[in-house]
Order: structure tokens, then C-alpha cells, then sequence
């Protein structure tokens, strides 16, 4: 069996769109993985489209293809003005069927491939999404810990202004005691008689 070139294994997971909420390759791409043209590809897909339903298979929006091309994911074909149709877009089940139809070793080769980035690809997906949501709680739980941190605070400074003020009451010294209005006989006489 062919061995895929080595330059082209990164390309795969660049080339793997998220359209419609789903993870394709575009035709354009796939050709050139597969080491064929664009419109060889689409033919053998065409005479075999009821092995491409809706789910494995869809081709671009007017939009989509706008947008794609502004992003310059499809370039022009020099000397022909660019591609006249939109251009097809292959979920993962699609590629795997493609394999069926373009059967060159080449073919079958590049397929294991992008089969295995799609793997991936999704398990990347997971962890990421298991990341967002173990952020999500961390972010969560650092809320509710400065919330308890404040109120802590809040009360501690709260507590400490009195037992301060306590202190302060403590330490100063008593005011002397007020002579009593009006006569009072010496305590010397009083004892003494």
C-alpha cells in the first residue's frame, strides 16, 4: 500500500472546516490530498451519489462559498477565472465513502489519514469542552470564595474595630471623681467622732 508524503499529514487537520455545525473537507482540498483534480472527484462522487446522502455530503450556500473564498480556504484556478460551482463539502462519513469510490492505493492511504485526524480531532474537541467546563466551575468557586473572603473580611474588620475601641476604653485613664455639690463635712470628722 502507498505511504501518503510525509508533507502532506499536517495539512489534513487544517483542512478539516466546521460548516453547519459539522466537521468537513471541502472538495478543492481532498483533491489535492487524494493526488487528483477537483472535477475527477466531484465525477466519481456524482456517479455514485446514492452512496452520499445528505449526512456524508452537501454542497456549499452561495454564502458559504462567499465566505469561504474570502477566506481564502479556495483560491482561483489561474487561467479559468475560478470554480463555476460551489463546491462540496464531506463529513467524515463522507470521506470514509469516498475511499469506496476513488480506490487508487493513494486514495485508501490518504483516507486512514484523515480518518485518524478526524479521531483527533474530536478528542480534542472533548478535552477542550472538559477544559471549558472544569474553568467554568473554577471561575465559579473563586466567586463564592471572594464573596465568603469578603464577608470574612467584613465582619474580621468589623470585629477587630471593637475589640480596638475595647482597648482604647481601657487604657484611658479614669476621669478624677467630681467634687459633690454643696457641703460635705471632712471624712477626717466624721471617723473621728
Amino acid at each position: 500500500m502507498q505511504n501518503i508524503p510525509s508533507a502532506l499529514q499536517p495539512l489534513i487537520g487544517s483542512r478539516i472546516l466546521l460548516l453547519r455545525d459539522q466537521r468537513v473537507m471541502i472538495d478543492t482540498p481532498l483533491a489535492e490530498l487524494y493526488g487528483t483534480e477537483t472535477r475527477v472527484l466531484v465525477q466519481a462522487v456524482k456517479r455514485n451519489l446514492t452512496r452520499f446522502p445528505a449526512d456524508f455530503m452537501f454542497q456549499l450556500s452561495a454564502e458559504e462559498f462567499s465566505g469561504l473564498r474570502s477566506q481564502s480556504v479556495i483560491s482561483i484556478t489561474p487561467g479559468r477565472g475560478g470554480r463555476r460551482t460551489a463546491p462540496y463539502a464531506f463529513t467524515e462519513q463522507g470521506v470514509a465513502m469516498l475511499s469506496s469510490v476513488l480506490s487508487s492505493e493513494r486514495a485508501v492511504a490518504v483516507n486512514i489519514e484523515i480518518m485518524r485526524t478526524f479521531v483527533r480531532v474530536r478528542q480534542l474537541a472533548a478535552t477542550h469542552a472538559d477544559l471549558a467546563q472544569r474553568l467554568a466551575e473554577l471561575e465559579d468557586k473563586t466567586e463564592v470564595l471572594a464573596l465568603n473572603h469578603d464577608t470574612f473580611s467584613r465582619n474580621t474588620r468589623n470585629q477587630l474595630k471593637q475589640v480596638f475601641d475595647a482597648l482604647r476604653e481601657l487604657m484611658t485613664p479614669p476621669d478624677p471623681p467630681k467634687r459633690p455639690i454643696g457641703f460635705a463635712p471632712p471624712e477626717d470628722k466624721k471617723n473621728k467622732t
